[in-house]
């Protein structure tokens, strides 16, 4: 497999791989292209699928973690036909050899004990000598590999590790990070409307905001009357479930 790394010179031309649309591409190259001067790096199969890997210093990650000196992994997604070849491993290898080029201390990526949605895989994390870091109230944990013995493990701000908001009715946080929040954030939105559901669409479109979020996932995360209920991505059907309404 022959790879290629996006860039602000050749993002406008080329696709990424986890896109569903042009519109959707658009809005994420939007995100991309404001995060290359800080170090972000988008590597993915030079064949077009969902084979890649997202990764930024963490101290530009949209997340709420502490981990100075480690590289963030975004995202890392190989499925479909890319599937058992051995790609996520060429993937990652590339990200632990450019993070250890760059001076970092390890890498680190959101998972949770046992395997979710939009999450990295984490018998996959541990088989690649990553180890739990943190664990927020929720579940969601902050695994790290550590390219040496003795430096500080990363781990959640308090509003990550203990998720919540002081609103009633359901409040939807989400960013650009992930681009399927652009199709789905505004269907939930109107069904919500429609049903007369208190839905709150909270959009997080800068970085101290994602930094200092109530939540450990800040591509997308739901709350009902203040308390965190997944970061998994709904659609219509399954919120409204969530809110007691069934068809």
């Amino acid at each position: 497999m022959n790879y290629i790394r996006i860039t602000a010179e050749n993002i406008d031309k080329e696709h990424i791989c986890c896109a569903m649309s042009n519109n959707q591409s658009a809005q994420k190259k939007e995100w991309l292209k404001s995060r290359f001067d800080e170090g972000l790096v988008f590597y993915r199969s030079e064949e077009r699928g969902k084979c890649f890997i997202e990764y930024i210093p963490a101290e530009y990650a949209w997340h709420p973690i502490v981990a100075e000196g480690y590289m963030h992994i975004d995202c890392m997604w190989v499925s479909g036909s890319f599937k058992g070849h051995g790609y996520s491993n060429d993937l990652l290898n590339e990200c632990i050899r450019d993070a250890k080029e760059k001076g970092k201390k390890g890498l680190c990526i959101l998972s949770s004990a046992k395997k979710k949605g939009f999450l990295a895989d984490p018998k996959y994390l541990l088989y690649k000598g990553f180890r739990v870091a943190d664990e927020s109230d929720v579940c969601i944990q902050l695994y790290a590999l550590q390219f040496a013995d003795g430096e500080v493990l990363p781990h959640f701000k308090d509003c990550a590790k203990h998720p919540h908001v002081n609103e009633g009715g359901f409040v939807l946080m989400y960013s650009d990070q992930c681009p399927f929040t652009y199709y789905w954030v505004p269907r939930l939105a109107e069904v919500a409307k429609e049903n007369g559901v208190p839905l709150k669409v909270v959009h997080i479109d800068n970085l101290e905001a994602a930094q200092n979020a109530p939540t450990p996932v800040t591509n997308f995360s739901l709350f009902k009357d203040g308390k965190f209920i997944t970061h998994e991505i709904q659609s219509e059907k399954k919120f409204l479930a969530l809110a007691g309404i069934n068809d």
